[in-house]
């Protein structure tokens, strides 16, 4: 089963695919080989920015990139709205 938020026939749906199926060729039990392409799913989707939840950490870093004023004393929320409203 694919990690939420990733539909059957796009390309994270694919990449799962055909992670699992390698993985399972690779002698990997039907278990390991979902988990394997979940991880690695997740892991490209955070590194393309597709992943919803960002840390605060990663938001402040973003925003200290935008030069956004006030970035120490915001809250996660709004350095969510903070950095969507200045890309």
């Amino acid at each position: 089963m694919p990690p939420r938020g990733v539909k059957k026939g796009s390309k994270r749906g694919r990449q799962y695919e055909h992670v699992k199926k390698s993985a399972k060729k690779q002698g990997r039990s039907e278990d390991r080989a979902e988990e394997i392409a979940a991880r690695t799913v997740n892991k490209e989707r955070a590194r393309s920015g597709e992943s919803r939840s960002r840390s605060r950490e990663q938001l402040y870093n973003d925003a200290r990139k935008l030069k956004i004023e006030g970035r120490s004393k915001m809250t996660k929320e709004q350095l969510q709205r903070a950095v969507a409203g200045a890309s």
